[in-house]
């Protein structure tokens, strides 16, 4: 399956190194947003979308690039998120903005990151360390299941 992942990281890089490991295990082209070119998934078969959750959304980035995406039939996509938060906050909107220009939406993927944003700031951040090695095996091990669903 020809694989794409689209994704904005922009503190830490914690997405960035979920994207990475995600792409190794799909062997996808990896793309950070600001290159991303719409016109160019029609190449691919499987999609993923990915960010750093901030103040509950997925970065406004991403979230204009899927936004200016023509209408598709037949593509699937998966989302995946660094979040310094609780699981599951944010991801709706994406989901729905993907839903209604014609992806399915195949699996979802988020882990904690190092969150210094803010107040967080003034002591350390939290989940420092974070994504750590059990985190990108997870990735890994999510990516490895997309790949045999789609192979």
């Amino acid at each position: 399956m020809n694989t794409l992942i689209v994704y904005a990281s922009v503190h830490h890089q914690n997405t960035e190194k979920v994207a990475k490991v995600m792409a190794e295990e799909l062997g996808a082209d990896l793309v950070p947003v600001g290159e991303a070119q719409p016109e160019t998934l029609t190449a691919y078969d499987l999609i993923g979308f990915g960010s750093g959750i901030y103040g509950r959304k997925f970065h406004k980035t991403l979230l204009q690039f899927v936004k200016g995406l023509p209408a598709v039939t037949g593509k699937q996509s998966f989302i995946f998120y660094t979040r310094g938060g609780r699981e599951g906050q944010g991801h709706a909107a994406l989901k729905e903005m993907l839903v209604n220009r014609g992806f399915s939406i195949t699996g979802e993927f988020s882990c904690k990151g190092w969150d210094t944003v803010g107040p967080l700031k003034l002591f350390g951040g939290i989940n420092k360390g974070r994504p750590n090695a059990e985190d990108l095996e997870d990735a890994r091990v999510f990516a490895r299941g997309l790949k045999e669903k789609y192979p």
